[in-house]
């Protein structure tokens, strides 16, 4: 038995990292999916693979940003494949870093845009969508800024810990309409955005970042989206409201 059999799924930032990996792990499990990023031929390719796997898939490129492109993928969902039951809303970015003195406005208004505000624009759009099916809303947060704080990344912080109280308050309103809302807390994950993968990072970097994981390691973009799935089946059926980690122990570690 497949865990997402017959469920339809939106997943953003589905071109590379957690996203993509979520995408396969979301339709090897039976889920029909539309995918959204900024890249429509890495998006195309997302969807070739999928299909070519037997599964279904609908590529949606835009700015996540963008109202008109959230009310896009619910509607694709509902024309395509009848209904949505699951998003993921993945999609960010770690904005302007430096310290407070020296961002810029500009710099910390994007970063709040891309990582909360885009989010309340899906949560908006996929909630009505879902109606009184019910369904799962998931949102990619962090520990940074719930359980650590990390010099040069305030924006990035503040982003993310906001959408863990926009979680909350989305779940008490939507619990009696059987939608849970929850956050997933990544811990280091080696993807292409990940700073271990920048062109100037360094062997002692990554050793740096490994070493804050009680794991020490990193983790791979497929061990968060099983993370994903377990919030998206009816494995979590009575979770919501949550700030979940799955980060490798680096919330813990002290060593």
């Amino acid at each position: 038995m497949t865990l997402l059999n017959d469920k339809v799924a939106i997943v953003t930032g589905a071109s590379s990292g957690i996203g993509r990996a979520a995408v396969k792990v979301f339709a090897r499990q039976g889920a029909r999916l539309v995918v959204t990023g900024r890249r429509q031929e890495a998006l195309d390719a997302v969807v070739a693979e999928i299909e070519a796997d037997g599964g279904q898939a609908v590529a949606v490129a835009g700015d996540i940003r963008d109202e008109a492109l959230q009310a896009r993928l619910t509607d694709t969902a509902v024309s395509r494949f009848g209904g949505l039951d699951i998003a993921f809303n993945n999609a960010g970015g770690l904005g302007e870093m430096g310290p407070v003195a020296g961002l810029s406005v500009e710099g910390w208004r994007e970063t709040i845009e891309t990582n909360l505000t885009a989010a309340f624009l899906g949560a908006k759009h996929q909630s009505a969508a879902m109606g009184k099916r019910g369904g799962s809303l998931i949102f990619t947060s962090t520990f940074v800024g719930h359980t650590a704080g990390m010099p040069g990344m305030a924006a990035y912080a503040a982003s993310k810990a906001g959408l863990i109280g926009f979680v909350q308050v989305l779940a008490a309103e939507l619990g009696r309409q059987n939608i849970r809302v929850n956050a997933l807390l990544p811990g280091g994950t080696d993807t292409p955005a990940s700073i271990t993968n920048a062109p100037d990072a360094t062997p002692d970097l990554l050793a740096f970042v490994e070493g804050l994981h009680a794991l020490k390691r990193m983790a791979q973009p497929e061990e968060i989206a099983n993370a994903a799935l377990f919030l998206a089946s009816d494995l979590s059926s009575f979770v919501t409201g949550t700030a979940m980690l799955a980060d490798g122990g680096v919330s813990i570690s002290r060593t």
